[in-house]
């Protein structure tokens, strides 16, 4: 079995680790800051952030179920995301592998750091819904194989993936398994962040831009192993989290109450909306979601996004993404929202 020490590129390994100001000066109740050439005016923007956003982690821990030092906290997933290959990829050399269709990032990122990128297409069943096999996914693992990006509940498709065929691949993989939860909170199946103590090469990518209903403070949550999330701190730019992004991130956490009220609304959306689709005359196909959107495969996605933009209403067409030809992607908006493009909809066949 792999170490992770096998598993980082060495040069990673043995970085030393920029050290700002305010890593340095811990345990001491500060008064008069004279050691990060900062302004002495306009409090509280002219300081630094804390590098590690303690205070966050602090009330985000009980929530996620996790300690404090499993939590990494980044630019948006996509820091995270970035990270993975900044420090387990050598590039020109290794390859990650994942799903298809999927969130488009891994590519992306895989793309930027000159990492091989390896799709392996879903399944699909007699009524014409995704699924995912494990032992597709693992054909294409090689010894050059540093990670496995698996989103759940998936981009574009809305469904969790199968949870058994997700365990063989933990139990099987050598390298680094990223399991990206950034629609966990709309699902009914555990989080795999319980499993972290079982799984030491296991990371789990949370959010706040989607439940939370903070995308505009881009803020990126990665839980892990303690060793792993070192790791993270140790290559991550020292302040990537600003001042303003943790204070209103603080905001949200000391009213959680409102973000699990917010999500029961949407899940009740999301039912009337996969109704209100299904009996729609052009429908084809509604895919099952476990998420804050729905998949729908009609008549002509591309004549009906055209239209739906005369209306001034927006969504995503993913006519042209694998395995989802004719396919729009929907997303679960308030009541208001949905009747109207449900209206719309039906305008477009008169």
């Amino acid at each position: 079995m792999k170490t992770l020490q096998d598993i980082v590129r060495p040069n990673i390994w043995s970085l030393k680790p920029y050290s700002s100001a305010r890593d340095e000066y811990k345990g001491f109740d500060a008064k008069v800051f004279l050691d990060a050439n900062e302004s002495p005016y306009h409090e509280p923007y002219n300081r630094y952030p804390d590098p590690l956003q303690t205070e966050v982690k602090r009330l985000l821990a009980p929530i996620k179920g996790v300690e404090e030092e499993c939590i990494f906290l980044g630019n948006g997933s996509d820091e995270a995301i970035d990270l993975v290959f900044r420090i387990f990829c050598e590039p020109g050399v290794d390859n990650v592998v994942s799903i298809a269709p999927t969130y488009g990032m891994y590519e992306v990122c895989a793309d930027v750091n000159n990492v091989a990128y390896r799709p392996v297409p879903l399944a699909t069943d007699e009524a014409g819904n995704f699924r995912f096999s494990a032992d597709a996914l693992l054909a294409a693992v090689d010894g050059h194989t540093k990670a496995i990006f698996l989103c759940s509940p998936n981009n574009p498709t809305g469904q969790c993936l199968e949870r058994d065929e997700l365990m063989k691949v933990l139990t099987r993989f050598e390298g680094m398994v990223v399991v990206d939860e950034a629609y966990a909170d709309f699902m009914d199946a555990p989080s795999f962040a319980r499993l972290l103590a079982d799984f030491p090469r296991l990371i789990v990518l949370q959010t706040f831009s989607k439940a939370w209903a903070s995308a505009g403070i881009r803020l990126g949550i990665a839980l892990a192993s303690p060793e792993v999330i070192g790791l993270f701190n140790k290559v991550k730019y020292p302040y990537n989290v600003n001042v303003l992004t943790q204070r209103q991130a603080l905001e949200v956490l000391a009213d959680y109450g409102q973000i699990v009220k917010w999500v029961a609304l949407l899940k009740a959306e999301r039912t009337r909306l996969i109704a209100s689709l299904t009996e729609y005359p052009d429908t084809s196909h509604v895919f099952p979601s476990d998420a804050n959107f729905v998949l729908v495969r009609v008549r002509d996605a591309q004549a009906l996004y055209d239209y739906l933009l005369t209306q001034g209403i927006i969504v995503r067409n993913r006519h042209r993404v694998q395995l989802c030809a004719n396919c729009l992607r929907i997303t679960v908006g308030s009541p208001e929202e949905n009747d109207a493009l449900m209206e719309a909809m039906r305008a477009f066949l008169r």
